[in-house]
């Protein structure tokens, strides 16, 4: 017998109780650092996680205005904020979203043309949601084809970091050890007691420190406590929380999704065409990376970052971004309060008073409003799922819809007829596109018209109007400076937004 053989044999009669010891930091034999040295340093690049809609966040996210594309803390969207964080370190053409085609669409139209800026990332498709270890694998699969000595960094695309530079500075220490082969957590210090987070138990020690940061083996991931273990984990030290953002080379998380999920890893580089991935992706397991990968994999390791950081799970961790006034209290909009504490009040377009409020969450938008108390904001997500079963559209659609030639308001539907205002931006036309079901009637409030009907072109002003026929190409133009702003009234027996075949698109929709 050989004596490799014999090192095998004698490995595969560890008894099971030894996999539950605690591990010992990886100490890597001199050849095989020597070989890590040698090999190039790939490139970094990151994926996205935005498939979901933060249902959490409703009435503000809807499928159509998913949480990421809020803007929670300054002018910018959270996905944005998050692209933006990431450079210079990867630049917009290696940055991945990973996300559904309805998703995708929608994503592609905010990034574009918002405020004449343009951020041009790649997508990756999934058929369906079956959690983040899938997610994973097909971005890991997608970036290994193109780079076989690819880094990526995976990070969620609704997270809270107003201060990119820490951030940029713990990736860049994780970059070196994803490089070396460590699959890299980022554990945020906690700052007190939470139950709404997981946790990352580490060993004692660093056995690394990169650019002064201490690189850890990771002991266990822990699920969310209660308030008592939370304490306690606050008290022990050696607890972070787990921010779901990680750095590995694509190969060594494909090597480790091979030994630990081999069905999901055999089903998604197997298959040929779209139709092959849908049919794949059925019969995936539906688990989390930690789970499915993370707390089995060897060589996890954590780097405990304490840069400002927030998931922004729900309306009560609306407080670790914004900073409450001297009664607890987050007041946004139009409203009007006496003598409330610890609440949450966002008005909108309508005036909205409170009282006496404690410890209450009041989200007011043009066609929905939220009440409900502090402590049980992670239900929301219920009341979305009841929304759904009786057939209602606010958990769908807001009543204003942003565009990227502008935006339409719905302010009034019914039997055979809906009526909005339209808004164009200056220097912005829709689609040339025409209606099989309804024809259109338009009237101009502010600005400028330019009307396409037609072979017929014309510029129509202030409480002038035209009307468009069903079955007319036709194309709303904004020539001037100004926003333009017209009323449309829709008439015929099928008035949704799918009645519409476009002929050209500056924005490049179907």
């Amino acid at each position: 017998m050989s004596k490799n053989q014999n090192i095998r044999r004698k490995k595969q009669n560890v008894p099971k109780a030894a996999s539950a010891a605690r591990p010992k930091p990886i100490k890597r034999r001199p050849a095989i650092k020597a070989a890590l040295r040698k090999r190039p340093n790939g490139k970094l690049y990151a994926a996205i996680l935005a498939g979901g809609i933060g249902s959490r966040f409703w009435p503000l996210s809807r499928e159509t205005t998913p949480k990421q594309l809020l803007k929670v803390v300054g002018d910018e969207s959270l996905l944005k904020c998050t692209i933006k964080r990431l450079q210079p370190l990867v630049s917009p053409e290696r940055v991945m979203i990973v996300t559904n085609a309805r998703q995708a669409e929608i994503i592609r139209l905010h990034l574009t043309c918002d405020g004449g800026s343009q951020v041009s990332p790649g997508y990756v498709i999934e058929p369906m949601g079956r959690n983040t270890a899938a997610a994973i694998a097909l971005a890991a699969i997608d970036l290994y084809r193109k780079d076989p000595d690819a880094v990526m960094a995976v990070l969620p695309a609704d997270h809270v970091i107003e201060d990119g530079k820490p951030f940029r500075a713990a990736l860049k220490a994780a970059l070196q050890a994803a490089r070396d082969g460590h699959l890299v957590t980022f554990g945020i210090v906690p700052t007190h007691p939470e139950t709404g987070y997981g946790y990352i138990k580490s060993v004692p020690r660093a056995f690394r420190k990169i650019d002064g940061f201490s690189i850890k083996n990771v002991e266990r991931f822990v699920e969310k406590p209660d308030i008592k273990r939370a304490r306690q984990y606050l008290k022990d030290g050696g607890y972070y929380w787990n921010s779901g953002i990680f750095l590995w080379k694509a190969s060594r998380i494909l090597e480790e999704m091979k030994q630990h999920l081999p069905g999901t890893y055999e089903s998604l580089t197997s298959f040929r065409d779209a139709e092959g991935l849908s049919a794949a992706y059925k019969n995936l397991k539906d688990v989390s990376i930690d789970h499915g990968i993370l707390e089995k994999a060897k060589d996890v390791v954590v780097i405990p970052a304490n840069f400002p950081w927030s998931d922004m799970g729900s309306w009560s961790s609306f407080n670790t971004v914004l900073k409450p006034d001297s009664e607890g209290n987050i007041v946004r909009g139009r409203v009007v309060d006496i003598g409330s504490k610890n609440s949450i009040v966002l008005g909108c377009d309508r005036a909205v008073a409170t009282i006496g409020l404690k410890d209450m969450i009041i989200v007011d938008t043009p066609d929905a409003t939220l009440v409900c108390p502090r402590e049980r904001a992670q239900e929301v997500k219920e009341v979305v799922k009841i929304l759904k079963k009786k057939g209602y559209t606010e958990h769908e659609i807001h009543r204003t819809v942003e565009r990227p030639w502008g935006s339409y308001t719905l302010l009034e539907t019914g039997e055979g007829y809906k009526i909005k205002k339209i808004r164009v931006e200056p220097k912005r036309r829709l689609s040339l596109q025409l209606h099989h079901h309804r024809s259109e009637h338009w009237v101009v409030i502010s600005g400028i018209a330019r009307v396409t009907r037609g072979e017929e072109i014309v510029d129509i002003g202030i409480n002038q109007s035209t009307y468009i026929p069903r079955g007319v190409k036709h194309r709303l133009e904004n020539p001037g400076g100004s926003p333009l702003e017209i009323i449309e009234v829709q008439n015929g027996e099928y008035v949704e937004e799918e009645d519409i075949v476009r002929f050209e698109d500056d924005f490049q929709r179907k």
